[in-house]
């Protein structure tokens, strides 16, 4: 199996370009991770580079907020199954590398049905993953910054294609999860948006048919 395959559970050609202006390496780094598979992965390179994320961090051990996170994580990921793997991707980086081996994350995922194409749980060097938590969380407060239990109140949504930056809280609705990934999607070609123009139309011309007026926004 490919490299590429390996990393996103998914067969065949897929191209991932940086926008021109998205900050690489030197906002991202590119530390050295190991997935659940315990399969060496660059955080820029294998996993940011060119691509569609979403990012949030947790601990195998954690019994409180991290299990209700990744089940809203499954949520989504089964509302984005068509893509997922292909151009979207989900990270869980553990906050406690030193016990989080790629076998207790692989245990983890296996335990809460996460273990899916696309979706990879990360652990790797303390200092590596402390950096890219502040590269990506850091809220440039010392209150927020240096505790590890804000770790899982926000998901940092990326495209690096668009260099489009996004995030949302964890525990907001799915709807409103969906809504923010939406947001860092690649432009819509005219073809696909003139479909949904029609579709969204043919509602409005039901409602109008049956309530006499639009009913619903």
């Amino acid at each position: 199996m490919k490299r590429r395959e390996l990393l996103t559970g998914v067969k065949g050609k897929a191209t991932f370009e940086p926008h021109i202006a998205s900050p690489g390496v030197a906002r991202f780094t590119n530390a050295l991770l190991r997935t659940q598979e315990n399969q060496e992965v660059r955080f820029y390179d294998d996993l940011i580079r060119g691509k569609q994320v979403v990012v949030n961090f947790m601990y195998a051990e954690c019994h409180g907020a991290c299990p209700m996170v990744t089940s809203t994580l499954i949520k989504a990921y089964q509302a984005l199954k068509p893509r997922m793997g292909r151009d979207v991707f989900f990270y869980s980086i553990t906050v406690k590398p030193e016990t989080d081996t790629p076998e207790a994350l692989k245990h983890y995922a296996k335990t809460r049905r996460a273990d899916l194409p696309g979706w990879l749980f990360l652990t790797g060097d303390a200092y590596d993953i402390e950096t890219i938590r502040f590269r990506l969380f850091g809220m440039y407060h010392p209150g927020f910054d240096l505790d590890s239990a804000m770790h899982a109140g926000t998901l940092r949504i990326i495209n690096d294609a668009t260099n489009c930056w996004t995030t949302v809280e964890a525990f907001a609705s799915l709807k409103t999860i969906l809504k923010h990934i939406s947001w860092a999607d690649p432009p819509k070609s005219y073809a696909e948006r003139w479909a949904e123009s029609i579709a969204r139309q043919e509602l409005i011309n039901k409602e109008v048919k049956r309530y006499g007026y639009r009913r619903f926004a």
